[in-house]
């Protein structure tokens, strides 16, 4: 009987029928201990068991948020240095542009007084958990290519993502969740796409799960109409008895996997629903996020990157879609649309790290803030719109840090007096990869697949990149 093609044919497309929709996601998100944990663990005492990476998509401002310039605002709507502009590509700067001073006030927060825009006051009470670094730079100006060098450490979509290397290098916390999901609000995905969150060339079970705010948090994670608990639980006996006998057969290590997938994808229909119901929490910490369960908001993910650190996730990325301020129209403009996205970001952003510090858990989770690369320090007025707002900027942008080992409530790293150039102690994309890997208890010099005959890695080839160590307490 089993040699009829009749036969096989009939059980290859049960497996991809009802039986397997949901164990392609499994594939795509889990797969046992073992396989996970292809680099073998940590190769040091790691500072944190994980990450919550915070991205802004679009780039913010740093220079309306956090890098505050006195001499910006004396000169404004001066023209700027001629070198700021000679012998420079821009992304739409045309001409000499003038200097734009933020047109929101500053305050000063925190032990150390640190200026943070008037726009953030909830922030005022995580200032003293946060290292600031003002001296970021990178390699890459339009925003797909920078989005996908920050993460994958390459400009070219098809290499893994930093939670990919990470979920590779280490394992899962619990086996009945994916070790890397993804939660994205602002109405649209990052420009760089889902290659933002592709696992590339390493195993397929690393790839980033997208965890949606309304309906099946992951598609397929609830039974079909008619099908309940114990049907799927026999069509899973079922199907793993043929790939048990397929398996005695033919001796695939795949078909192991495969069954390995089955039951984490099982066990997923009843963790991740109860997990992503953010209905459960008290009043008092919605309301401290400013979350309301069934809505897609920064909010919501903030609440939910708490839960998921807590049941485990390695790796939880939250992009927020908005921040791309140049100006053009209300909607991307500095006095229009920026305050909107301070507001949304403020209070859930505060919430999430007293909240993590309070149940013990900031100690051992990195939480990493920034966008894909900073904006200038003039105003970019494209054909000649009136509205208020800055083009991109590769050299010089801010990035903040906090748990995770890292020291709390310090400044690493300065801009010129103008804010456009790097002034002291510049970290480079990858340096700030290599530190994350390190934090984590990864070599990130050592950390390699081989893939197309070559050692790959997140901070690329060269030797150059380095671990921030002053970052670390």
């Amino acid at each position: 009987m089993h040699n009829d093609p009749r036969y096989t044919l009939s059980r290859r497309a049960f497996m991809t029928g009802t039986a397997g929709t949901l164990a392609n996601v499994a594939a795509a998100s889990l797969m046992s201990e073992g396989s996970l944990q292809s680099h073998g663990g940590a190769d040091h005492a790691p500072r944190a068991k994980r990450v919550i990476y915070l991205d802004m998509a679009g780039a913010p401002p740093q220079l309306d948020m956090f890098d505050y310039k006195p001499k910006l605002v004396e000169l404004d709507r001066t023209l700027c240095p001629k070198e700021f502009i000679e012998g420079r590509r821009l992304a739409f700067i045309k001409g000499h542009p003038k200097l734009l001073a933020p047109p929101h006030p500053f305050v000063r927060m925190g032990e150390r007084g640190h200026q943070v825009t008037a726009l953030m006051p909830h922030f005022a009470s995580i200032i003293d958990e946060v290292a600031m670094v003002h001296s970021m730079h990178t390699d890459e100006f339009n925003h797909a290519q920078a989005d996908l060098f920050i993460q994958t450490g390459s400009n070219q979509p098809g290499k893994p993502s930093l939670g990919s290397w990470t979920t590779w290098g280490l394992g899962t916390e619990n086996q009945d969740l994916p070790g890397f999901i993804v939660l994205s609000s602002g109405g649209s995905d990052p420009t760089g796409g889902s290659s933002l969150w592709s696992s590339g060339f390493l195993p397929s079970s690393h790839q980033g799960v997208r965890c949606r705010a309304a309906g099946d948090p992951i598609l397929y994670v609830s039974n079909p109409e008619g099908v309940d608990a114990g049907v799927r639980r026999r069509t899973l006996d079922a199907v793993r008895e043929l790939n048990e006998e397929e398996l005695e057969r033919v001796g695939d290590p795949e078909i192991e996997a495969r069954i390995d997938q089955f039951e984490l994808a099982y066990r997923m229909q009843t963790t991740v629903p109860e997990l992503m119901d953010i209905s459960k929490e008290s009043p008092q910490v919605l309301a401290d996020y400013g979350a309301q369960p069934g809505q897609a908001s920064f909010a919501n993910n903030c609440l939910l990157a708490r839960r998921l650190s807590e049941a485990g996730v390695r790796f939880i990325q939250l992009y927020d879609w908005g921040w791309d301020i140049h100006g053009t129209n209300a909607g991307d403009d500095l006095m229009d649309s920026f305050p909107q996205k301070c507001s949304q970001i403020d209070r859930p952003i505060a919430a999430l790290i007293r909240d993590l510090k309070q149940r013990g858990l900031l100690d051992e989770t990195l939480v990493v803030w920034g966008g894909e690369f900073g904006r200038t320090s003039m105003n970019e007025e494209r054909n000649g719109s009136k509205k208020l707002g800055r083009d991109h900027h590769p050299d010089a942008f801010t990035i903040w840090m906090a748990g995770g080992g890292v020291k709390p409530g310090i400044s690493y790293g300065a801009t010129d007096e103008l804010g456009y150039f790097i002034d002291r102690d510049p970290v480079h994309v990858h340096d700030l990869q290599a530190t994350i890997l390190h934090i984590l208890g990864l070599d990130p010099h050592e950390l390699r697949y081989p893939y197309l005959g070559l050692q790959q890695r997140l901070i690329g080839p060269a030797e150059g990149p380095r671990v921030v160590h002053d970052l670390l307490s």
